[in-house]
């Protein structure tokens, strides 16, 4: 009876505690490589096109794309106070 007690104890512990929902970091901007079989790989992990740049141009044959699945987050705008 302590045994099962025990394991029901743990295993609440660690569904309510240790398990997290996984975060998946999308970045602005993708380097778009030609894979030379017809077929194209998107890495989208550059958060500019500054950074995209040098793999594209270190003979990957490929090309710098905005990525189609960013969310862009509003910028906050802030308000000015008339005198």
């Amino acid at each position: 009876m302590r045994t099962i007690l025990l394991a029901v104890v743990a295993i609440a512990s660690a569904v309510g505690f240790g398990q997290q929902p996984a975060v998946a970091y999308t970045a602005p901007w993708c380097a778009v490589i030609n894979m030379g079989t017809g077929s194209v790989y998107w890495d989208c992990s550059y958060g500019s096109i500054e950074a995209c740049r040098p793999n594209v141009l270190a003979g990957n044959r490929g090309w710098c794309n905005p990525n189609p699945y960013y969310a862009y987050q509003p910028v906050e705008r802030r308000r000015h106070r008339k005198r």
